[in-house]
């Protein structure tokens, strides 16, 4: 039998993860699930929480909150693997603004689904991201992807509405984004078999799918294939920026002559002029960067 650990979030989703504990936890006693429930007080406790709990031999850690929660897990689970307790495997219940994580690995989106994953769901063995900044030998560990330039700056934005939240705060962070905000960065992209220099509006590296709860940054994108998946937006008039926007949105954007898009097993990315927003799985990395790095570790985490 499972030994299930429920990490929760309480703020994620502007507070959603606190309200709906209580029917989470109906459903889990309904359906005979055993389980720990401990609750997150600060930013990077769900690291240290989900480490300790596969260290103490919990065989699933259910992340309850959005994709920084389950970001935040999926470090602490890592870490833990690194020091040979590798048996542990995450779970999701989504109770966060996007849940993009979950959408990327074919975790079903609903409470109720989610908790019976915990009692009959079987085990899928993905890939995870690693990415350093500046030189940094401190890595952050992704499930879903990483995003510098435009899209950090949506987020940063998104993160400020107290009013919305989910895809329609993203959708309105972006719109306020692309005509007040941003001034692309000229980089030096190094990839797996080129090197690209040119100005970038926005740049993701996807492990999942989809960021921001609705933009398919990578609509072909699997998280057991061992690649990621890159998409580098050059810049534009603000008009063909707006049309490119509803391609995200579509997961139509392939072809476009603003967007290059290829698989790469590492990428190397340096701000020749300006500098780096960056995020991971919607968590900051850095707002003023100068050279990032990532590479994908195959077959790293088991998910339910």
């Amino acid at each position: 039998m499972d030994k299930i650990k429920l990490i929760v979030n309480p703020v994620a989703g502007n507070g959603n993860a606190e309200k709906v504990l209580p029917q989470v936890e109906e459903i889990l006693t309904n359906i005979q699930v055993d389980y720990d429930v401990s609750l997150t007080k600060k930013p990077l406790h769900a690291v240290d929480l989900a480490r300790e709990s596969a260290e103490k031999g919990y065989t699933i850690v259910a992340a309850m909150g959005g994709d920084g929660t389950v970001n935040e897990v999926l470090n602490g689970l890592i870490q833990a693997s690194q020091k040979g307790f590798k048996k542990t495997a995450l779970a999701v219940i989504g109770a966060g603004r996007g849940n993009d994580f979950a959408f990327g690995a074919g975790i079903p989106l609903s409470l109720e689904n989610d908790c019976k994953i915990l009692k009959n769901g079987k085990r899928r063995t993905i890939d995870v991201g690693r990415v350093s900044v500046d030189g940094s030998e401190e890595y952050r560990y992704f499930g879903n992807g990483i995003g510098l330039g435009f899209d950090t700056v949506v987020g940063f934005e998104a993160a400020k509405m107290k009013h919305l939240s989910g895809f329609p705060a993203y959708l309105i962070a972006a719109l306020k984004t692309l005509f007040f905000y941003y001034k692309p960065p000229f980089v030096k992209i190094k990839l797996d078999d080129r090197e690209i220099e040119q100005p970038a509006l926005m740049i993701s590296v996807m492990n999942g799918q989809r960021m921001g709860g609705g933009f398919m940054m990578a609509p072909d994108g699997n998280p057991g294939d061992g690649f990621f998946d890159y998409c580098i937006v050059s810049y534009g008039k603000r008009l063909r920026l707006l049309a490119l926007m509803l391609n995200f949105m579509k997961g139509t954007q392939k072809g476009k002559k603003e967007v290059s898009t290829g698989l790469t097993k590492k990428i190397e990315i340096t701000a020749l002029q300006g500098t780096l927003p960056a995020h991971a799985d919607g968590e900051t990395l850095c707002e003023e960067g100068k050279q990032l790095t990532a590479d994908i570790i195959p077959s790293c985490l088991d998910v339910m």
